[in-house]
């Protein structure tokens, strides 16, 4: 593999699951939000091999993404009033940008909890978590679930379909909603952990970043509203 492409796969890696968080924020759909992170990955093998890797790649990757999401908001409106939406979301596009940092730690919780929805099986949210979250590639989880290739790359598109169908909104839950998806998100943070204490797939046998998230996001997970607090002598 080029010097090049595994800098791009490693850069990936880092930056999948805060890209992907980032869009699903403002798409309000986490399967476009994939989709439009893959075309920046595309994009950035096909630029950075002559121009060399920016010194902000996250940030070079949020931009084209969102300049492909524009694209297509344009390509799709066709009434006057979508258009005149349009025309106000283009305004804020500057201010989304300088936004964006500021809410990238709640973007990648509120992902979570969009893919540990439970419209979807177990084995569907770990999944589609090691694909968003996690950054590895569909064969690589199918690796894991020690499942064809095709069979995880289906059900990686039916969670998703399945998700953008029953119209799962982008946010972390409150009230009776949090408790049943909370131990379902903590199972996935555990298995992000696992994955970067003993890697599945790539050249390292351990991916700390994936350990530091893991914790972190563990950290900032919201408290069950059953779960009373203990108290110690």
């Amino acid at each position: 593999m080029p010097t090049t492409h595994r800098a791009i796969e490693a850069v990936w890696r880092i930056e999948a699951a805060r890209l992907i968080a980032g869009l699903a924020r403002m798409v309000r759909d986490v399967g476009l939000a994939e989709d439009l992170a893959q075309d920046a990955l595309v994009a950035a093998l096909e630029q950075w091999q002559a121009s060399g890797i920016p010194d902000n790649p996250g940030a070079w990757l949020m931009a084209i993404a969102k300049r492909r999401a524009i694209d297509g908001m344009r390509r799709e409106i066709r009434l006057e009033q979508k258009v005149a939406e349009l025309g106000r979301a283009l305004e804020t596009v500057e201010e989304i940008d300088i936004e964006v940092e500021e809410h990238v730690e709640d973007d990648v919780l509120r992902l979570m909890f969009t893919a540990c929805h439970p419209v979807l099986t177990r084995p569907a949210r770990a999944a589609l978590t090691l694909k968003m979250l996690a950054g590895l590639r569909t064969e690589e989880i199918a690796r894991g679930f020690l499942v064809p290739t095709t069979t995880m790359a289906q059900r990686i598109v039916r969670a998703k379909k399945t998700l953008a169908d029953a119209r799962v909104p982008f946010e972390v839950p409150t009230g009776d909603e949090l408790a049943p998806r909370l131990a379902s998100v903590l199972g996935v943070v555990y298995l992000l952990f696992n994955e970067g204490y003993s890697a599945t797939a790539g050249p390292d046998l351990t991916r700390p970043a994936l350990c530091d998230e893991a914790m972190r996001l563990a950290g900032s997970s919201p408290p069950s509203p059953r779960t009373s607090p203990r108290h110690t002598a």
